[in-house]
Parts: structure tokens; C-alpha cells; sequence
């Protein structure tokens, strides 16, 4: 993990050539550790922020443009506090392979950024687009978006935790909550850091 932003200019095609399309992952903290949690609309589950990177597009500048269309939120309301070391990939299930665009998109590879929210609640908006990502949202205790993202998520969502959470919570995570054997595969890729050894955790 780092602090500030990767090097990194998308090239024409933001599909690589493997199917994975490029995408940035939003993780923003409040003050007192819980997770900005947002609804999609329809009743169709819950997620972080996320959103694709244009075709040469400047990562910083995809970061601070999906945060606004789908939150509101602008540079000034949040700080960044660090990214992911490397792209984090998720396939998509058959029925989601987006079989129409050219190369066939298979899944997301995508750069996570933990944010520590610098503004108030009444900042949100979700007004910014057409086909707004949210309708609603919520501050939630730190490991819930992973049992509250769509099954396919979230190992991604388990390794960004991971990864970012040592820079919010420098003295350890918060413990794993009662449902996470039900929720969490109990594979390596799930259960440790992208990169280090398992985290320690406040008991």
C-alpha cells in the first residue's frame, strides 16, 4: 500500500487484453473507523463507490470524478490516505459477461483507495448523473460491506480491507465479526493481506 496516487495513465483501450476492464474502488472512512456503504437502486444490494477509467485518463482524475458522479463529494471533502499496490481482479458470473463490447469484458481489475471523509453527511448527493449509482446509504461497522457486496465481489472486497485497513487503523483492524466463516471463503486469498502477514486485530 501506498499514500497519494499510482503512476498510471490508461492506454486507448481500458479493456485489457485478458477482459478486465479498469476501474478505480472507493473505500471511505469516517472519523470513528465505520465505512460509507451506499444502496444501489432498485433494491439491488450494496456497495463502495466504484467506477470505470476512461480511455487516457489520469487514475488521480478517475478517482476524483466517479467519487463526485456517484457521492457528490468533491477533493476538498475527503484525504486520500493510500491505494492498493497492485490491480485486484474479479470475474464476472456468465450471466454478467458483458458479451457486446469489443474486446468481451470478463471482469474488473481495479485500484482501491482508502479515503478518510473530511466533510459532513449533508455532502452526499447522488443527483450528478442520469442513472444515479445510489439511492441511499450508511455508515456501517468496517468488515460489513464484505457480507453486504454481491457474492462475486468479495474476495475483492476482502483483500482491498486488508490491504488499506492498516492505514485507518494503524494499531491493529477491528476483529472479525461472529458471521464471517459463513461469509468469507476460508481460502489464503480471502483470509490474508494482499501482501503481508494476517493483520493484528483489536480484541
Amino acid at each position: 500500500m501506498r499514500a497519494g496516487f499510482p503512476r498510471l495513465v490508461m492506454n486507448a483501450d481500458s479493456i485489457d487484453t485478458e477482459g478486465f476492464r479498469a476501474n478505480v474502488g472507493i473505500i471511505l472512512m469516517h472519523d470513528d473507523g465505520s465505512l460509507f456503504l451506499g444502496g444501489r437502486p432498485g433494491g439491488r444490494g450494496w456497495q463502495f463507490p466504484q467506477g470505470g477509467i476512461r480511455p487516457d485518463e489520469r487514475i488521480e482524475d478517475a478517482l476524483y470524478r466517479e467519487l463526485n458522479e456517484e457521492v457528490g463529494l468533491r477533493a476538498a471533502d475527503v484525504k486520500v490516505l493510500g491505494s492498493t499496490r497492485s490491480w485486484l481482479r474479479y470475474r464476472l458470473p456468465p450471466q454478467y459477461v458483458r458479451r457486446h463490447s469489443d474486446p468481451v469484458c470478463i471482469g474488473q481489475k481495479q485500484r482501491w483507495f482508502l479515503l478518510k471523509f473530511a466533510g459532513t453527511d449533508d455532502r452526499f448527493r447522488f443527483d450528478a448523473t442520469n442513472e444515479p449509482e445510489f439511492d441511499r446509504w450508511r455508515w456501517v461497522p468496517f468488515w460489513d460491506p464484505v457480507r453486504e457486496v454481491i457474492y462475486f465481489k468479495r474476495r475483492v472486497y476482502v483483500r482491498a480491507l486488508h490491504e488499506l485497513g492498516p492505514l485507518g487503523f494503524p494499531r491493529g483492524l477491528p476483529p472479525y465479526p461472529e458471521w464471517w466463516p459463513e461469509h468469507v471463503s476460508p481460502s489464503p486469498d480471502n483470509l490474508k493481506p494482499a501482501s503481508t502477514r494476517p493483520p493484528r486485530q483489536h480484541r
